[in-house]
């Protein structure tokens, strides 16, 4: 495989990231560092960009690292159903979370609506049902 870079900075541009970035997936073992030879410069591969954009594509889907980690396991060799079982896990969090921000979607605008029809009362209906004492 080519090299493309020999530094962290230039590795980041390639792949669209900062130089954090690089550093975090290295230390938390997403990305191998490559051994420096002898004239200590760092010789990183096509094959590290991509498995970079693959990490960030990942996140950007709500994946977590610890679950980034076991894609990236699977990509190397794993069963299409393990990545499935795993892609469906998350599509579960994802549904759960879209029905608390539509519960909470729906509460906000009837909290609003009722700031709205009270104008003029001394009392904000909002800060009276955030005040009150049941949850």
């Amino acid at each position: 495989m080519p090299t493309v870079t020999n530094t962290n900075g230039r590795l980041a541009r390639a792949a669209g990231v900062n130089v954090e970035s690089v550093r975090y997936y290295q230390r938390g073992g997403l990305v191998a560092e490559p051994q420096r030879p002898l004239n200590s410069v760092r010789r990183y591969s096509e094959d590290s960009v991509k498995r970079i954009r693959f990490i960030k594509r990942a996140q950007d889907l709500g994946f977590t690292l610890a679950e980034i980690a076991n894609l990236l396991a699977l990509q190397d060799g794993r069963s299409c159903r393990e990545t499935r079982e795993l892609a469906g896990r998350k599509l579960a969090i994802v549904e759960s979370r879209l029905t608390d921000l539509n519960r909470l979607r729906k509460t906000l605008r009837d909290l609003i609506a009722r700031c709205d029809t009270s104008r003029g009362k001394v009392s904000c209906p909002i800060i009276s049902v955030l005040s009150s004492e049941r949850p």
